[in-house]
């Protein structure tokens, strides 16, 4: 089992920035996926970035240029968010994906609320 515990949400004016952190542990190898999405209230859930366990990165259009996916040696996930919009507003939430021999698993975290005030 992989536990997912995210932290870095809150109110923001417009233009200003946040960090969401998403610790990863538990049976942590093989992971080759970690991501995260974010669900505004009445929308669908978006992709948002995803950062790939050979290092590929990759962002949803609408946030290119100012958030940015990383991770560190502690499997600690972090998006950082810059120029935040009111239309950034939502609940954001990490996502890993693992292989265990032909077996993957998706593991969610419990989000955290985004909040951008114009």
């Amino acid at each position: 089992q992989v536990q997912l515990v995210e932290s870095g949400g809150g109110l923001v004016q417009a233009g200003g920035s946040l960090r969401l952190s998403c610790a990863v542990s538990g049976s942590i190898f093989n992971i080759d996926t970690m991501a995260w999405y974010r669900q505004g209230t009445g929308k669908q859930r978006e992709l948002v970035a995803t950062i790939l366990s050979r290092g590929s990165i990759n962002y949803a259009d609408s946030v290119k240029g100012r958030f940015t996916i990383s991770r560190d040696t502690k499997n600690t996930v972090y998006l950082q968010m810059n120029n935040l919009k009111p239309e950034d507003t939502a609940v954001y939430s990490c996502y890993v994906h693992q292989w265990i021999g032909n077996v993957q698993s998706d593991y969610w975290g419990q989000g955290t609320q985004v909040t951008v005030s114009s």
